[in-house]
Order: C-alpha cells, then structure tokens, then sequence
C-alpha cells in the first residue's frame, strides 16, 4: 500500500464542481496510461501522475492507491480528518464513474480486512500491526473510546511519525470514518500500558458502542446565555459531521415566540406552536434518507433558534423560508451559510 500526498491545514476549504469535472475529464484520458503502470507496479511513475491531478482538486486532499474490495484497485481521496474538507472528497466520490473490475473510488479509507497482516515501512523500521497494542478507554456512557498506542518501533520515531503510524493504523482497523465517529483521544505512548490489547480487538470495542449510541438519541439540556439568561436546548447526541458529509450548508431558523414562563422560555401556546413548526419541517424537509437534517434546538430569552444542516445542491433553505412565513409569533429569521466543520454547534458536538 502506498500513501502519496499531505494535508495542509492552512488551506482555504473548496467545494469547486468544475474542478471535480476536471478531475474526471483527466481521468478518462489518462486511465490506460494509468492501468499500464499500476500493473506493472510503477507506483513511483502513478504518483507523478495522480499527485498533481488531486493537488488541482485541493492541496489539502491526500490521495492513495490501494488494494479494493471489489475491483482491483481502490483510488481513495480522503480530507484526512479536516472537516473542512471532508465534503469536497466526498462530493468527487459522488461525481466518480461506476466501479469496474480495475477501479473503485473512496472518499475516505476503508478498513482492510485483514488489518492485522499489515506493515509498512517508518523512518526506516518496520511497522506491523501483528506487534501494536492499544490501552483502551471507554467512559461510560460516552460515545468514543480513547486510545493509547505502543509499537516497540515508537521509542526510536518522533512524536510526529508515531502519530501518523498510528492514525494509519487506526483507519486500518475501523477505517476512517469510523475513526472519527467513535475514537476520542490518541496518544501514541513509547511504553506498554500495563492494561493493553492486541489491536486487532479494537472493532470489537467499537461494536459495542455502536450497539449503545447507533440509534438516533437526543439529549436535553440547560445551561445559560453569554448574559446570564437561562436556556434549554435539545441536540442529536451523538452528533458529528462525519455522518452527513454532503451536509455542509447551516440553516439557522430563528422564531420569536410571545408566551413564556419567568426564565424567558416558551409555555402555553407558544411552546405548542414551537412544536407543531418543528414536526411540519421535519415532515417537508427532514424525510429519512433527504437532504437535510435538524441537529439541534435551543430557546432563550423569548427565541428558539432551529439548527439545521443541508446538502447546498438541495431546496432545504427554500423550503424553510416557506414554512417561516406563516409564523404568527414575531418576525422569524433565516440565517444560511457554509459551515462544512458544523461550527456553529460545536457546543453540541460529540
């Protein structure tokens, strides 16, 4: 397996269609050239190609040819856990032709099946996930387990290449999504944890939490405002962006409401209509499997502000300024923008 290009956290995230277009165009036509050298296992040569044809979709993207599920070879384009760039990779994976015997395309990297007979080289050592263990960590009634890894190759590696040995390990074994859904911290240690695992348990772990936090949840909470004022709030729980990578437009509908109890909250029939406006949008824009989704939900000081997040190419922002309009309460208010690391809920986010 080879691992080509770097990721750039300086970068500017792009969404550019034309350039994923280009990609495409470029593809076709450089293909044979392509298969020829992949073939022959001129991956040096294939990196001279591919690598500035990626660079051109963004400088931030990483790039590598591996072994494929179902066809040959797998081309994953992946943001390398920048969320800012997570929907940019996957928008060129929705753009990719079929899959064939050859060719298959991922927007992230998938695990391998056989993970544990993996190795590669690091600074010149080598590195093989038959010899890594990991002390793992679930809190619970947490969403992730933390991770503490050992090779014995760490002691001898900067901090920084037992960190990317690692993390490639990691997605790996659950790949890379997964890795951002259910893993919380890492640290790649150069001593053993006393209470350490074969890292070939790790899925196991996660199975676990996925049996526990895989149904959708939502938690309620209080807390107060900047200035004081009290606040309740419901959000998804867990919430995280991986899930909806295509989700990178922020609707914030804010409602006015004019019933309320002493803190500043809705009551009465202010808190009915709050309800009846949330089950009519999730009725015409939150259908399972659409192009949107509401994440959160807070009231405070005589406002309810409505998260929701949409995939751009979708009518969710129309579609919410026609249900604002018949509200009767005050002047309601629609704020859209981009916000592909979900941003403006990282309060909320798990």
């Amino acid at each position: 397996m080879r691992l080509f290009g770097r990721k750039d956290d300086d970068e500017d995230p792009a969404r550019a269609d034309d350039a994923i277009a280009g990609f495409w165009a470029w593809w076709d036509g450089a293909r044979p050239q392509l298969d020829a050298m992949v073939a022959a296992g001129e991956s040096e040569r294939s990196a001279d190609l591919l690598g500035p044809a990626v660079s051109a979709l963004h400088e931030g993207l990483v790039w590598e040819v591996a072994p494929g599920r179902n066809a040959a070879h797998a081309l994953v384009v992946t943001a390398a856990g920048d969320a800012e760039l997570r929907p940019l990779a996957h928008r060129w994976a929705r753009a990719a032709p079929p899959a064939d015997l050859l060719w298959e395309f991922h927007p992230s990297r998938p695990a391998h099946p056989r993970a544990a007979e993996l190795s590669l080289e690091v600074a010149g050592l080598q590195f093989g996930l038959d010899r890594l263990a990991l002390g793992l960590r679930a809190p619970r009634g947490a969403p992730r387990v933390d991770v503490t890894a050992y090779h014995p190759i760490f002691g001898e590696l900067d901090e920084d290449a037992r960190m990317d040995a690692t993390l490639l390990a990691l997605d790996w074994l659950l790949g890379e999504d997964d890795v951002a859904r259910w893993v919380g911290d890492i640290t790649p240690a150069t001593f053993q944890p006393i209470d350490s695992v074969p890292a070939v348990h790790l899925p196991a772990i996660v199975a676990d939490l996925v049996a526990e936090f895989g149904q959708e949840q939502w938690a309620q909470l209080e807390g107060q405002t900047a200035g004081g004022a009290p606040l309740a709030a419901m959000a998804r729980y867990p919430l995280r962006p991986v899930d909806y990578p295509l989700f990178d437009q922020h609707i914030a509908i804010t409602l006015p409401y004019k019933h309320r109890d002493p803190n500043g909250l809705p009551t009465g029939g202010s808190l009915a209509a709050l309800r009846d406006f949330e089950e009519r949008l999730a009725a015409r824009l939150l259908k399972p499997g659409g192009d949107a989704v509401m994440v959160a939900q807070l009231s405070a000081e005589r406002h309810r502000i409505i998260h929701v997040y949409a995939d751009p190419s979708g009518d969710g922002a129309s579609h919410a300024k026609e249900l604002m309009a018949d509200w009767r309460e005050g002047k309601p208010r629609l704020d859209v923008t981009t916000d592909p690391s979900w941003s403006a809920v990282a309060a909320f986010l798990s």
